[in-house]
């Protein structure tokens, strides 16, 4: 049988007597139940609305005036105070009795602030019958300075006549407080910014010193030649790895190296000092430029291998023996991974001294390095240089190196040119690059003076070659 609603169990002591439409078990009816709370919760929500602003507007315009939260007052045109609400009052802490009819508006203003508001204040309200936004300072009963932003306008009569003078006062103490934070922060800022300008100065003319020390003061004489040097740095920020020396060996021949340490900063010049040092020694031990740079090889391995942190170069090693009875210089040279150097001959050619094969310095035990001969005649000049010139980056886009071509034809320009006019027109060349040039450069250029030799190129700046 099928059944409907709820049927009655005669053994059950406690009979159910609801039916499907008892509200407890209806959800239907649950859900009218919490629509009527809900509604009576939204009920009382707005009857509070209504009465908040019911009171708003049982509010009485003489209680906002006095109670505003900004002070008020009226005046005539002399600046005799009429009336003054009781926000102003309480700021300078004055009595209604003392003020009205009796002070004048400048009366509640600094020394300061009645010499502005007589010269720029007044002066502009009579023109334009009102001035806005005015910082000021009122002084309160007890002496202290409390800074305001003051706004006023006229009120005329029906013949255009002025009547009286209304005043706003604001409270401008949160916003001086705020200023005075600001130009305390400014103020700080700056002086850290000088701080750090000077320390900054410091540090560049430490590191410069430091890397002068790094390179020979001058260039010591050699008889029948010419030499000249140029140390480009690229940052006065930081040390450079580029060095260069040129020292006799005995009476008769002179050494020379130039090479670029790899890396910048301090451990940089370390190397460097180590480098130099080496080859200095080395030369006067056995000055054929495969054993000197081969000794260099070891001294670096041996210091800096084994700490897990190698550092390596690139240099050229050279020995110049003259010959005083032809006037030509014999250069034999080796590299250890350095750029090759380029003669310039006196009848206006220039190419590159090969030296194939040669490895980094410092990088292997057993390092092989390739020596190269070559003779230097009358004009002839023998340039070495690092990486930093062909490396700089060149064209609108800064994207284009300048390479060894670009240098070797900048190079025949100027062959048969004396040592120091041949650095003078690369160092030109540097200071066209501009911000191209990123990394430290080092220039030396051994020459044989001509017996003829070629005028010096004009040293004005219009004449320099171009990239």
């Amino acid at each position: 049988m099928c059944r409907t609603g709820r049927q009655t169990d005669p053994a059950d002591p406690h009979p159910d007597t609801r039916t499907d439409t008892d509200p407890d078990t209806d959800p239907a009816a649950d859900t009218a139940a919490g629509t009527d709370t809900g509604t009576d919760v939204e009920a009382d929500s707005g009857k509070a609305s209504n009465a908040a602003f019911a009171a708003l507007l049982e509010d009485s315009a003489e209680d906002l005036y006095e109670s505003a939260p900004c002070g008020y007052l009226s005046m005539l045109m002399d600046g005799t105070i009429a009336k003054i609400n009781t926000t102003l009052l309480d700021w300078l802490g004055l009595d209604r009795e003392a003020v009205v009819g009796r002070m004048r508006f400048t009366d509640l203003l600094t020394v300061g602030g009645k010499l502005y508001h007589e010269t720029h204040f007044a002066p502009l309200l009579r023109m334009q019958g009102r001035i806005g936004g005015i910082a000021l300072e009122m002084k309160q009963a007890d002496g202290a300075r409390m800074p305001v932003l003051v706004s006023s306008v006229v009120k005329y009569g029906g013949g255009g006549e002025p009547l009286l003078i209304r005043t706003t006062v604001f409270d401008a103490r949160d916003r001086r407080a705020y200023e005075e934070e600001l130009l305390r922060g400014r103020k700080a800022a700056e002086e850290a910014r000088r701080q750090a300008e000077a320390d900054r100065a410091r540090l560049q003319e430490a590191l410069a010193v430091l890397q002068q020390s790094l390179l020979p003061a001058t260039l010591p004489p050699m008889p029948g030649m010419e030499t000249a040097a140029h140390y480009f740095t690229a940052s006065p920020d930081r040390l450079g790895g580029d060095f260069y020396d040129v020292f006799p060996v005995d009476g008769k021949r002179f050494a020379f190296f130039l090479g670029d340490v790899c890396g910048k900063g301090p451990q940089a010049a370390a190397v460097t000092s180590l480098t130099r040092y080496t080859l200095r020694a080395a030369a006067l031990h056995d000055s054929e430029p495969v054993a000197a740079l081969s000794t260099l090889n070891k001294v670096l391995h041996e210091r800096y291998s084994a700490g897990g942190d190698p550092r390596y170069c690139t240099a050229v090693f050279g020995v110049l023996e003259p010959d005083p009875a032809t006037g030509q210089v014999t250069v034999r040279i080796a590299s250890g991974g350095h750029p090759p150097a380029l003669v310039l001959r006196a009848d206006g050619t220039a190419d590159f001294l090969p030296t194939p094969g040669g490895l980094l310095v410092g990088v292997l035990p057993d390092a092989r390095f390739v020596a190269a001969t070559t003779v230097l005649a009358p004009g002839d000049t023998l340039l070495l240089y690092t990486d930093g010139l062909t490396e700089a980056r060149t064209g609108e886009d800064r994207d284009t190196l300048y390479g060894d071509e670009a240098l070797r034809a900048f190079a025949t320009e100027h062959a048969g040119r004396r040592p120091q006019a041949v650095i003078q027109a690369l160092t030109g060349l540097l200071d066209e690059f501009g911000d191209g040039l990123d990394d430290d450069t080092a220039l030396l250029a051994l020459g044989v003076p001509a017996s003829d030799p070629v005028p010096d190129p004009d040293p004005d700046p219009a004449t320099k070659s171009t990239r």
